[in-house]
């Protein structure tokens, strides 16, 4: 009479909602001489996350005969994400890579024009003082021409 007996998985949410995952129905023979015992059965089954919902919650097995039932004391299962994914770093890499070049050449470009800004004003100034000399001192030949320009 227990030989012929039904498995199922279900799972119980927040909110006590009851959601069937698996059943299945199992004949098991008795051997020869083996009648009138008492025999344990190991069932075992792996939990994928159901499509959907939110898996975290308690998880139960129950076990049905045709005049009896008995229940697991459940399992309590807490997701808290999809899982491992496996992530490559080629993009970031790269990003990162073209960022740092960027900046740097930036930061170059803004010293030189800083350093072209510091020497310039010198040389106008050292001018212009050569100029209120000359308009000082009365000569009789004519100012020498301007220094040609000095590019950086």
């Amino acid at each position: 009479k227990y030989t012929k007996f039904s498995i199922c998985y279900y799972w119980i949410n927040s909110l006590g909602q009851k959601t069937s995952i698996y059943s299945r129905l199992e004949d098991v023979p008795i051997p020869p001489g083996e009648e009138n015992k008492t025999a344990a059965l190991s069932y075992d089954y792996r939990i994928m996350p159901l499509e959907n919902t939110p898996s975290t919650g308690m998880y139960y097995c129950e076990v049905k005969w045709n005049d009896a039932q008995k229940m697991g004391k459940g399992v309590f299962v807490l997701v808290r994400d999809t899982g491992y994914i496996n992530t490559s770093y080629g993009w970031e890499i790269l990003v990162t890579l073209t960022v740092l070049l960027a900046v740097l050449s930036i930061t170059a470009t803004a010293l030189l024009l800083w350093k072209r800004k510091v020497l310039c004003p010198r040389r106008n100034r050292s001018n212009i003082l050569r100029q209120k000399v000359e308009t000082q001192l009365p000569s009789a030949s004519p100012p020498p021409p301007p220094p040609p320009p000095v590019y950086d």
